[in-house]
C-alpha cells in the first residue's frame, strides 16, 4: 500500500511517479489527489511557459558580467519572484530591455539588448565602430574598469576552486603597457556591409555572419593597417574584382592579412583569394544577361594579362610599396583558398615582394615569423606575460651555494629540465633556455615546430629540442623526466587524458598559461585532487577593450616536499607527569 500523498509529494518527481503508479493499478481512492496534483505541475508548467518565453521582450538590471561575457540580468516576475536571464554586450548596472530568445530548465538567454539606463561608470566610447563592428565589447569603459572587471570574473571563476585548499595569493591583474595600437596582427574580411552595396574591407558586423564593416578608424590596431586598409578598399573598389560571396561559394577577394613587428617595424601583408574569376563570370552568366554583362566589363577592367584564370596584382604590391607608413613592408604574398570555410587559410602561396617572413623581438630575442606563425597578438603585452611566467618560474638551478652560501649568477648550475607543453613558436621555452639544463617543447602545429626550431637557432640557443606531435601521445615516447612543466594549452585547455600523464610526472612545480579562465578552473579542479596547491595567481590583460583574459598560475606539489613533522613515542605514565609539570611551571 503506498502512504497518502498529498498535492506537494506528488508535484516532486518521486511522489509523482508513485501516485501515477497507483492512479492506473489498484487505488481508485488516489485518483483524485493525482488528479489533482497532475492540475497542479500542469498550471504550474503553464506558468512558466507564459513568463520568459521566447520572443517576450523583458527588462531588468545587469547584476554582473560573467567571462566571457555573460550578462546576468535580474527580471521580476508578476507574483514578485526573481528569476534570471543571460544577456551579451551589457555592463554591470546597466538597465537593460532585450527579447528572450531561448530558455531551458527554467534559464532564459536574452539578445538584442536596448540600454535603459547607463551604469554609473559608463562613459562614451571613443571608438566610430563600436556596437556595430563585433571585435571590442568594453570600449564604454574606461581601461581601469574594465581590467577591474576581468579581475573580479576570474576570482569568481576560481575562488570556489580554490578557497578549500587554505590561503591562495591572487595578485590582480597586470595591464597591458598600451591600451590601443597594441595588435600585431588583424585579419580583415572582404565583402559588403549592405546586400549589393559597395565593397567592404573590415571585420564581421555584430551577431552578423554576411555583413562587414569596413573598421578604418579602428582603435586596437596600428596606425600603418588603418592606411593599408583604406588603401586596398579604394584599390579593388577601382578594379572591380568581385568579393567571395560566403552564402554562393562564388568570388574572388576573401581575406587581407596584415602583420606587424611593434619592435622592428617590419610589416608582411598577405591577400587571400580564390584560384581565379572564371568561375565567377560563369556564375553570373548563368543568372542573367545582366549579370553576363557585368561580369565580362569586370574582367576588361582587371585586363588581359591572367595566368591560370588568376589576375595580375603586380598593381597591387606596387600600390601598397607606395605607401607612408611608419614601419616598412617587406613582404607581400598572394595566398590561394577555395574551400567553402571561412577562415584565412592558404593552399598556395606566391611572393608578389619581398620575403615571406617578418622579424619580432621579445625579452632580447629575436623571433622570425611567417603568416600564419602562432605568436602572441600583442607583443608588448607578451613581454608582461611571459615575464609573469618566468618571475613564478625563478631560479632553476637554486640561489644557493653547496656551504649556504649564496651563489653568483654565473655560478648557478643549470641541471634542470623544463617541458613546455603545448610550445607553440617556442617563446617560452626560448625564455627558459638560459636558465635550464635543457628545454623540451611540444606542439601539434608541424609549422609552428619548425618555427621554433628556427628562432632557437636565430638566438644561438643549443640546449632546446622541439617535437612536432600531439602531446597525449608524445609523452609516452619521452625518455627524460621534467624538473619543471609549463602548461600553455589551447582555449579548450589540457586533453583529460594528457593531463593524467603530466600529473604522473609529479614534479614540484607548474606554470600554467591560460587563456581562457573558464578551462582553467575546470583543471586546477584535477590537479587539487592529486596533491598540488596554487600558490600565486596573477591576470595579464593582452586584449584591451575586448573580454579576454590571459591568467598565469603556480602551482606547487606538496607530496613532493619532506616531511617535517616529527613523531615521538610517549607513555601515558610519561604524558601525564609532563603534563602535572607544566601545571606547576605556569
Amino acid at each position: 500500500m503506498f502512504p497518502i500523498i498529498n498535492k506537494e509529494k506528488a508535484e516532486s518527481v518521486d511522489g509523482f511517479v508513485r501516485t501515477f503508479f497507483s492512479y492506473f493499478t489498484k487505488e481508485p481512492a488516489y485518483r483524485p489527489v493525482v488528479e489533482s496534483g497532475w492540475r497542479g505541475l500542469e498550471n504550474k508548467c503553464k506558468k512558466e511557459r507564459e513568463f520568459m518565453k521566447k520572443g517576450q521582450i523583458l527588462e531588468g538590471i545587469v547584476e554582473r558580467v560573467d567571462f566571457p561575457n555573460k550578462g546576468v540580468v535580474k527580471v521580476r516576475e508578476e507574483n514578485g519572484e526573481e528569476a534570471v536571464c543571460i544577456v551579451k554586450n551589457v555592463l554591470p548596472g546597466q538597465r537593460v530591455s532585450f527579447r528572450v530568445q531561448k530558455k531551458r530548465s527554467g534559464k532564459a538567454e536574452g539578445g538584442l539588448p536596448e540600454v535603459l539606463e547607463r551604469a554609473e561608470n559608463e562613459v562614451e566610447s571613443p571608438c566610430p565602430h563600436f556596437g556595430l563592428c563585433g571585435g571590442c565589447l568594453y570600449h564604454n569603459l574606461s581601461y581601469e574598469d574594465q581590467c577591474g572587471l576581468k579581475e573580479e570574473q576570474v576570482r569568481r571563476l576560481l575562488s570556489p576552486v580554490l578557497d578549500g585548499q587554505g590561503e591562495w595569493l591572487f595578485e590582480g591583474i597586470r595591464q597591458s603597457p598600451t591600451a590601443y595600437g597594441y595588435r600585431n596582427k588583424m585579419e580583415f574580411t572582404f565583402g559588403d556591409e549592405v546586400k549589393d552595396g559597395p565593397l567592404s574591407v573590415g571585420l564581421h558586423k555584430r551577431g552578423g555572419f554576411y555583413d562587414i564593416v569596413t573598421v578604418s578608424d579602428c582603435l586596437i590596431m596600428d596606425k600603418d593597417y588603418r592606411k593599408i586598409l583604406t588603401a586596398v578598399r579604394a584599390y579593388f573598389a577601382e578594379s572591380g574584382l568581385p568579393f567571395f560571396h560566403r552564402l554562393r561559394h562564388t568570388g574572388f577577394l576573401r581575406h587581407l592579412l596584415v602583420r606587424k613587428g611593434a619592435k622592428t617595424g617590419e610589416i608582411l601583408v598577405a591577400l587571400v583569394t580564390t584560384s581565379g574569376i572564371d568561375s565567377v563570370i560563369r556564375d553570373e552568366k548563368e543568372r542573367g544577361s545582366e549579370a553576363s554583362a557585368c561580369g565580362e566589363g569586370r574582367k576588361e577592367n582587371i585586363g588581359s594579362e591572367m595566368e591560370e584564370g588568376i589576375p595580375d596584382l603586380s598593381g597591387f604590391a606596387e600600390m601598397l610599396l607606395q605607401l607612408s607608413l611608419e614601419g616598412k613592408v617587406v613582404g607581400i604574398l598572394h595566398m590561394i583558398h577555395d574551400s567553402v570555410a571561412d577562415v584565412v587559410r592558404s593552399d598556395k602561396t606566391k611572393i608578389l615582394y619581398g620575403r615571406d617572413f617578418f622579424y619580432e623581438e621579445l625579452l632580447g630575442l629575436r623571433f622570425r615569423i611567417s603568416a600564419f606563425s602562432f605568436f602572441q597578438t600583442n607583443s608588448l603585452g607578451a613581454e608582461v606575460l611571459y615575464g609573469t611566467a618566468r618571475e613564478f618560474i625563478g631560479n632553476l638551478g637554486g640561489a644557493e651555494g653547496a656551504e649556504g652560501t649564496e651563489r653568483k649568477a654565473d655560478e648557478v648550475k643549470q641541471d634542470q629540465i623544463v617541458f613546455d607543453l603545448y610550445s607553440g613558436t617556442g617563446t617560452i621555452a626560448q625564455l627558459m633556455a638560459p636558465m635550464a639544463k635543457k628545454v623540451v617543447g611540444v606542439e601539434i602545429v608541424e609549422e609552428a615546430v619548425e618555427a621554433a626550431r628556427e628562432n632557437a637557432a636565430l638566438n644561438g640557443l643549443d640546449n632546446c629540442e622541439f617535437i612536432a606531435g600531439d602531446v597525449l601521445k608524445v609523452l609516452d615516447d619521452l625518455e627524460e623526466k621534467p624538473d619543471l612543466i609549463v602548461l600553455d594549452p589551447p582555449r579548450d585547455g589540457v586533453n583529460p587524458k594528457a593531463l593524467g600523464k603530466i600529473l604522473a610526472y609529479g614534479v614540484e612545480r607548474i606554470v600554467y598559461i591560460s587563456c581562457k579562465p573558464t578551462s582553467l578552473a575546470r583543471d586546477l579542479v584535477r590537479f587539487l585532487e592529486e596533491g598540488y596547491r596554487v600558490e600565486r595567481v596573477v591576470c595579464c590583460d593582452m586584449f584591451p577593450w575586448t573580454g579576454n583574459v590571459e591568467t598565469v598560475c603556480l602551482l606547487s606539489n606538496r607530496k613532493s616536499k619532506p616531511d617535517t613533522h616529527v613523531k615521538l613515542s610517549l607513555s601515558m605514565e610519561d604524558y601525564y607527569r609532563i603534563k602535572e609539570e607544566g601545571k606547576n611551571n605556569q
